[in-house]
């Protein structure tokens, strides 16, 4: 792996770490003291589905081979969650640009589908990692969720007096994601044909 495309992997990791986790975070607080119901959903909606981005950190701090497929595949599920559901989307087509709380959610969701389709490129540019992501040219991938191995073994020390280890951390990622599946599936098979592209957030 070119010097490069190391950078271009690394910029890829922190971008991702400040669209999907700081900004929504930052919007959902504001959203709250606003008392905007449709960006409150939204971000709640958003939260439940991000729960896959977390996994993955725990199946890459493991070592797990399909690690990077999660990745991709729970960026591209929070994309499609800030875009799908049809009553949010014209509830916030009707606030004009002065209105500073949704014209920054509109901006966040267009730059969170460029930010999760660039870091589809990136993974794509080394398709093998997909599927072996302990393979040399891999580590890069990797190193972000080294360093968070890192800082959560030593608070499972502090708190608890064990060893988190990277076993552990896949176990715990592959038991996450059997429970997010069966989650999703119930909700595609129960909720989706029931309720349709309505989020209903007019109703809490």
């Amino acid at each position: 792996m070119t010097v490069i495309n190391q950078l271009s992997v690394w910029l890829s990791f922190q971008l991702s770490i400040i669209f999907l986790i700081g900004i929504p975070f930052t919007l959902f607080c504001w959203s709250i003291k606003k008392g905007n119901k449709a960006v409150n959903k939204l971000l709640s909606i958003y939260w439940q589905i991000s729960i896959l981005f977390f996994i993955s950190l725990l199946l890459l701090i493991g070592k797990y081979n399909y690690a990077l497929l999660v990745t991709n595949i729970s960026t591209l599920l929070m994309t499609i969650s800030v875009w799908f559901w049809n009553d949010i989307n014209d509830e916030l087509s009707e606030y004009d640009l002065s209105y500073s709380l949704t014209t920054t959610t509109k901006v966040w969701r267009w730059s969170l589908t460029f930010i999760s389709l660039n870091f589809l490129i990136q993974s794509l540019n080394n398709f093998s990692c997909f599927s072996f992501i302990n393979s040399a040219k891999c580590e890069i991938w990797l190193e972000p969720a080294s360093n968070l191995y890192i800082i959560i073994k030593n608070l499972f020390n502090f708190f608890f007096g064990a060893n988190f280890t990277q076993p552990i951390a896949k176990f715990l990622g592959l038991f996450s994601l059997l429970v997010y599946f069966l989650g999703l599936i119930q909700w595609s098979l129960i909720k989706l044909p029931k309720n349709g592209r309505n989020s209903h957030f007019s109703e809490n």
